[in-house]
C-alpha cells in the first residue's frame, strides 16, 4: 500500500516486507523492529521513540499482527481490542515510523485429514493453529527452560507461540535490532535466549515499563477494565513499590516473605493471583534470599482481565 508523505508505507506481504527491509539495508540504513499485536497505547508508542534512537541513519518498522498459536482455546484471541485504523494514525503522528507490517495471516493453514484436527503436544492445551491440521504449520521454537514458570505454569502454549512467531517475523522483516518491552519480562528474557542459541543476527533491546499516571502498567487489556477493577488493579505496582523498598531497605531480606506481602495486598484489592515470584533477572530462577539482582513477577486476575506486571531490584552479591 503506497503511503501518502509522512505515514509510514503499509505492507501485507511477506515477499514485500523482506524486500522493503533489503532496500533500506542496501542504503546504508539500520533496520529496527517494534513487534505488537495493535491497539497501540503509550507503551507501544516509547518503543517506537526508543527504536528511533538508535545510533545511525534508521529505518523503523512496526508489525501489527496477533499472533494467534499464543492464545488457548480457553483464552481471548476472539475479544483481543484491534484499532488498525487508530493504530496507522497513531504512529503516522510520531514521524518516526516508515513501514507497517501487518499481514493477513503468517501461518500455513492446511486442510484437515480425513475431517480429524491435529492434536496438541502431550500436557498442552491446543492453539488456534494446531486446529488446521493436515499440512498446516507444524514447526514450533521451545526455549525450554525459560519458559517454564511464570506465565507458562498456566499457559502452557503460550511462550511457544509466541518464539515461533518472532522467528518468523525476524525471517520476514530481517531486521538488525528489535525492541521488546520489559512488561513482558519472561518474553523479553526468552527471546533474548533464542536469538543467542539460534544466532539470529538481531541486536535485541528492553525498553522500560510505560506507566499511566496512577502506576497503572500499559496494557491493551486494560480497556477491558471496569472503573471499579482498575482501581482495584493498582495494588499490583503498589504492592511491588512497597516490595522494592522493603528489600532494598534490608538486605537479604526472605523473599517468601515479601511473596506473602505482596499476595496479600493483591487479595485484600479483589484481585485473584495466578503467581508472585522473585526471580535471577536473567536466569528466571527462583531465589530464597534477594542477596542479587532481582525481578518481583506477578500476574493477577481482576474480573475477568489477566494483568502482568513486574519490577527489578538491583542488589549486588
Amino acid at each position: 500500500m503506497a503511503a501518502a508523505a509522512g505515514e509510514p508505507e503499509v505492507i501485507r506481504d511477506k515477499a514485500a516486507m523482506r524486500a522493503w527491509s533489503r532496500r533500506q539495508r542496501a542504503e546504508g540504513k539500520t533496520v529496527v523492529l517494534v513487534p505488537t499485536m495493535g491497539f497501540l497505547h503509550e507503551g507501544h508508542l516509547s518503543l517506537v521513540s526508543a527504536a528511533a534512537a538508535v545510533p545511525g541513519p534508521v529505518a523503523v518498522v512496526v508489525s501489527i499482527y496477533v499472533n494467534p498459536s499464543q492464545f488457548a482455546p480457553t483464552e481471548d484471541l476472539a475479544t483481543y481490542p484491534s484499532d488498525l485504523a487508530g493504530d496507522l494514525r497513531k504512529l503516522a503522528s510520531t514521524g518516526a515510523v516508515h513501514a507497517v507490517f501487518n499481514p493477513p495471516d503468517l501461518y500455513h493453514r492446511g486442510a484437515a485429514v480425513s475431517g480429524r484436527r491435529a492434536e496438541a503436544p502431550a500436557g498442552a492445551a491446543a492453539s488456534s493453529c494446531l486446529e488446521a491440521g493436515g499440512d498446516g504449520h507444524e514447526t514450533w521454537i521451545r526455549v525450554e527452560r525459560l519458559e517454564k514458570g511464570l506465565c507458562g505454569a498456566s499457559r502452557p502454549v503460550f511462550f511457544r507461540g509466541v518464539a515461533t512467531v518472532v522467528a518468523k517475523l525476524f525471517n520476514v522483516v530481517e531486521p538488525d535490532v528489535a525492541m521488546f518491552g520489559k512488561k513482558d519480562y519472561q518474553q523479553w528474557r526468552l527471546i533474548c535466549r533464542m536469538v543467542r542459541d539460534l544466532d539470529f543476527a538481531v541486536e535485541i533491546i528492553g525498553s522500560e515499563i510505560v506507566r499511566e499516571a496512577d502506576g497503572l502498567a500499559m496494557s491493551s487489556r486494560n480497556v477491558h477494565l471496569s472503573p471499579e477493577e482498575r482501581e482495584k488493579a493498582l495494588s499490583i505496582s503498589r504492592s511491588l513499590l512497597n516490595a522494592r523498598t522493603a528489600a532494598l531497605n534490608n538486605s537479604n531480606s526472605a523473599s517468601e516473605h515479601i511473596k506473602d506481602q505482596i499476595v496479600q495486598t493483591l487479595t485484600e484489592a479483589g484481585g485473584r493471583v495466578d503467581y508472585v515470584e522473585i526471580v535471577e533477572q536473567e536466569s528466571l530462577v527462583p531465589v530464597e534470599t534477594i542477596d542479587r539482582p532481582v525481578v518481583i513477577c506477578v500476574a493477577a486476575w481482576f474480573g475477568k482481565v489477566r494483568l502482568i506486571d513486574n519490577i527489578e531490584i538491583h542488589i549486588q552479591s
